[in-house]
């Protein structure tokens, strides 16, 4: 039966071993509750955390600080190198965006000598869990490529794959979004999507069911998509992810899907040769967690594989 729920994710991570991590910053009170919390929730089994020692020791109980392995750093840019570096050796299988910047730890990821890049593109994606929803679902890229070419966007999908198999979907359905069904050069959103799903029949995609192009509407109302006149498409109306045209439309989507539809979420970044979290330094502990489980998901997949 495929994964519906976080709580349903969480209990299909619960018996892999638990994953040594590498947090990037580890000075803040909130990081450190979300790496206490995973220590003691068994997701986690050790934490290399760079930045001040001091402080970072001071929000671990004493009882599991031998779990702890401190890297002292000075700056964020030596921070986030010092995880990276983690990862890069591999002492640690996840890689956590804690108190430093954004930028610096991505250039610490992207680094040609030093950093853990993969083959294709990073990019973000956001899972959330919904009343309004009987499944779990996902937005892409809303974090890292502002604009995606169509390569750009194969890449996205191929990175997504994963985590929905992990999620026991044979087939994830995934909506190509875009302002208006028709196609259009004057919209250039609506040309990808519709070269994607003409793709997706070709088998570009393994495990994945792309079409479109749909507006937001036509990819999660099944009523709206037997309005508009799409009834026969596997997709509309039943989407697992959805292929987002740019950052902004993705990005504002995710976060309405939070402070509207009262969503649980978390995300990851995929594409790097392990998984990645980049968290909001505002994020709390439960959705620094839900990321966490994101991961773990990913990382059994892999290890089926």
């Amino acid at each position: 039966m495929p994964i519906r729920t976080f709580e349903e994710m969480r209990a299909h991570v619960a018996g892999r071993p638990p994953v040594a991590v590498a947090v990037a910053g580890g000075d803040e009170p909130n990081v450190m509750a979300s790496i206490v919390a995973a220590l003691e929730g068994g997701l986690i089994a050790s934490a290399a955390i760079s930045g001040n020692p001091q402080a970072i020791l001071a929000n671990v109980p004493d009882a599991l600080r031998e779990r702890i392995r401190t890297l002292p750093a000075d700056t964020p840019a030596a921070a986030a190198a010092a995880a990276v570096a983690e990862v890069r050796a591999g002492r640690a299988g996840l890689l956590i965006k804690g108190g430093v910047d954004s930028t610096s730890y991505l250039r610490a990821v992207l680094d040609h000598t030093s950093g853990i890049r993969g083959e294709g593109v990073l990019s973000n994606l956001t899972l959330a869990e919904m009343p309004s929803l009987p499944r779990l679902i996902g937005a892409t890229d809303n974090g890292i490529l502002p604009l995606p070419t169509l390569e750009q966007k194969r890449a996205i999908l191929r990175n997504a794959a994963p985590l929905f198999r992990s999620l026991g979907l044979e087939q994830t359905r995934v909506a190509a979004i875009a302002a208006t069904e028709k196609i259009s050069d004057k919209q250039p959103a609506t040309v990808d999507a519709a070269a994607l799903t003409k793709e997706s029949r070709e088998g570009a995609f393994p495990g994945m069911i792309v079409d479109g192009p749909f507006g937001y509407d036509v990819a999660i109302s099944r009523s709206a998509a037997e309005t508009k006149g799409f009834a026969d498409s596997p997709v509309a109306g039943q989407a697992d992810l959805i292929l987002f045209p740019n950052i902004e439309s993705a990005n504002a989507t995710a976060k309405a899907w939070k402070f509207h539809g009262q969503a649980k979420t978390g995300s990851v970044i995929l594409g790097a040769a392990a998984p990645m979290l980049l968290n909001s330094r505002s994020d709390g502990v439960e959705r620094r967690i839900l990321g966490m489980v994101i991961a773990l998901c990913i990382l059994s997949d892999r290890e089926r594989a």
